[in-house]
C-alpha cells in the first residue's frame, strides 16, 4: 500500500496484479512527499521491533486497514485505486512465483492442479502465508459492509492504459512501468493449466471476484 499526501492518493496493492511494477514506477513520488521521512522512520521502527508497534501500512494491506487508521475526512478525500486480475490467471501466476521463490511450500503438491486443490481444500488448516493469492481480491477493496471503497479499479489485462489513466487523475506524468517479477517458466495461456473440474473449483472459491469484478473463464 502506498499513501501519498502530496498527490492525495492511496494505492491498494493486491499481490500478483502488476503491483510491484506500479510501486516501482511510483517510487519517485514517495521521495518528494512531505511526510516521506516520517513514513520511512516509522517503517524502520516497525521493522526493528518485529512489527509490534503497528506504525505502518503493510505492503499488501486491505483498504479497510487504512480506513481505520486514517482520519475519516482525510481518507474520504483520497483518490483510492487498485489493480485486479482474472482469478484463474492469478492462480497460475502465483503458483509459478512460489515454484520459483519458495518451492518448499509446494512439497507433496508439485503440480499446479495438486497445489491449487490443496490450498483451496476447506479441510486444510488455514495458512495465509502458504499463498497470498488464496485471499479473494475483493476482500482488499471493501469495508465491513462489503461496500467497495476504491475510486478506480485498474485491470492487469490493461495495465499500461489504466496506469496512464491513474497518473492523469493524480496529476503526474506517466512514468514507464518497469518489468518486475515476470514469470518466464509458464505457458502464455492460463486456461491450459486447468481441467474442467479445477476451473469450476476456482470459480466457486473466488465467486465474489467473478461477480463483482466481472471476470470469467473463457473456453480456449
Amino acid at each position: 500500500m502506498i499513501l501519498s499526501n502530496r498527490h492525495n492518493f492511496l494505492y491498494v496493492h493486491i499481490a500478483k496484479t502488476g503491483g510491484t511494477s506500479v510501486r516501482a514506477a511510483l517510487k519517485s513520488l514517495q521521495w518528494k512527499d512531505p511526510y516521506y521521512l516520517a513514513q520511512f522512520i516509522c517503517s524502520r521502527l516497525s521493522h526493528m521491533t518485529g512489527h509490534r508497534i503497528a506504525a505502518k501500512l503493510p505492503r499488501h494491506a486491505k483498504i479497510i486497514g487504512a480506513q481505520e487508521m486514517l482520519p475519516q475526512e482525510f481518507f474520504d478525500g483520497l483518490f483510492k485505486f487498485a489493480f485486479v486480475r482474472n482469478p484463474w490467471d492469478l492462480q497460475v501466476s502465483s503458483y509459478h512465483h512460489l515454484k520459483r521463490e519458495r518451492p518448499h511450500l509446494l512439497e507433496g503438491h508439485e503440480s499446479f492442479e495438486a497445489f491449487t486443490r490443496h490450498k483451496l481444500d476447506p479441510e486444510r488448516a488455514y495458512q495465509y502465508h502458504l499463498d497470498t493469492a488464496i485471499t479473494v481480491q475483493t476482500d482488499y477493496l471493501v469495508d465491513l459492509h462489503g461496500k467497495v471503497l476504491t475510486d478506480f479499479l485498474g485491470r492487469y489485462e490493461s495495465l499500461h492504459d489504466d496506469f496512464h489513466t491513474i497518473c492523469q487523475r493524480i496529476g503526474v506524468p506517466t512514468p514507464a512501468l518497469p518489468h518486475k517479477r515476470q514469470a518466464t517458466d509458464r505457458s502464455k495461456d492460463y486456461r491450459s493449466y486447468y481441467s474442467d473440474d479445477l476451473a469450476e473449483l476456482v470459480g466457486r472459491y473466488f465467486h465474489r471476484d467473478v461477480e463483482v469484478l466481472g471476470y470469467r473463464f473463457d473456453p480456449v
